[in-house]
């Protein structure tokens, strides 16, 4: 009797199934590279699998747009909350978790010259550089021989 409680729980354990977790990331214009956490994980569209639920790390970037750096979260299903957690994790069958993005990318218009000068002046400002003061000058060449 004991050898078939045994040979049962052995069955049922190997027999559990699992839960596939996928992320979808879509991007208008098709074609960015997208990168969770640091990680490149391909040109969009792209399916990519996950372990965990949480906040996510979102940089996409394709030339001639404004790279998109964000954070987005995945929230836990239901099935992966106490005391759910367990049934789910012997369930026979396989449960799929899957989720969808789309991230819009706004094209890249380079900043005018006044705007990079008035940025150049703040910068200055904050290092403690007075911006009136006169240009030093550039050490002159030594005469070569």
């Amino acid at each position: 009797m004991k050898r078939m409680s045994l040979i049962l729980a052995l069955a049922s354990v190997m027999l559990a199934g699992c839960v596939e977790r996928q992320l979808t990331v879509n991007t208008v214009p098709t074609g960015s590279m997208v990168t969770l956490n640091d990680e490149e994980i391909g040109y969009a569209p792209v399916t990519t699998s996950f372990q965990w639920y949480g906040d996510y790390r979102v940089r996409v970037s394709k030339p001639g747009y404004e790279t998109l750096a964000t954070h987005r979260k995945i929230q836990r299903p239901w099935h992966d909350r106490f005391p759910l957690d367990f049934f789910a994790s012997i369930w026979p069958g396989n449960i799929k978790d899957k989720y969808e993005w789309t991230f819009d990318l706004q094209p890249y218009t380079p900043p005018s010259r006044q705007e990079l000068l008035e940025d150049a002046k703040k910068l200055q400002l904050e290092a403690g550089i007075d911006v009136n003061a006169p240009a030093a000058k550039a050490p002159a060449e030594p005469n070569k021989p």
